[in-house]
């Protein structure tokens, strides 16, 4: 069983909660999370970059003069790549560099990358973040107050515009709601902040599936 403290805003204990480690698997599958992180990074990859080849440049196919009799050194066509404005010699394509995985898994590196998280002592459980405006100050305070001075992950249960706002503008913290957490935004931060309601969430989910 792993403790975890609950907060409040102003850096308070209120409560603690008790987390079994087999609701996420039991161990850490370092294997699987890696999986799941080079899959989210090559399907973030755009793959546009292209150049034209001899097939692709304006020009005629016809052969600029004939083989023997000019004096001249050989030569083929105007489109040829060994010309200034010819093609490109194994020049680049577009490309799709998405890879994929089952469902499961997918589900299951996020399962390990959460008790990673909380084996490394790196979760952190706030009982609640609603604020009244948008108050990029205020909740940098927050994160002062919890002693979140590293890159942060912080997982709501539902959408907050106020919350989102207050967010956007502090650098790398990132807001996600808890249903949509994945093995590669878990492990691109540090820290992992919880509001309760989605720590209790997503405990929940583990434990019906």
């Amino acid at each position: 069983m792993i403790d975890i403290a609950v907060y409040n805003k102003d850096g308070k204990e209120v409560e603690s909660l008790k987390v079994d480690e087999s609701v996420f698997g039991g161990v850490v599958r370092h294997a699987l999370i890696k999986q799941a992180v080079v899959m989210y990074q090559a399907n973030k990859r755009i793959g546009t970059a292209a150049t034209k080849q001899k097939s692709l440049v304006e020009g005629s196919t016809r052969k600029l003069y004939k083989q023997k009799g000019t004096g001249n050194a050989r030569m083929g066509q105007v489109r040829t790549p060994v010309r200034v404005g010819g093609g490109v010699t194994f020049g680049k394509k577009v490309r799709d560099f998405g890879k994929d995985m089952p469902k499961k898994q997918r589900r299951l590196a996020c399962d390990s990358a959460i008790l990673a998280k909380l084996q490394g002592g790196h979760v952190v459980v706030v009982d609640e973040l609603n604020f009244n405006a948008p108050k990029t100050r205020e909740f940098a305070r927050v994160l002062g107050n919890l002693k979140i001075d590293r890159s942060c992950l912080v997982a709501v249960k539902d959408r907050n515009e106020n919350l989102i706002k207050s967010v956007r503008n502090v650098p790398k913290v990132e807001l996600m709601q808890v249903a949509d957490l994945n093995a590669g935004s878990i492990c691109n931060r540090v820290k992992m902040l919880f509001t309760k309601d989605a720590f209790l969430t997503l405990l929940n989910r583990e434990q019906n599936n």
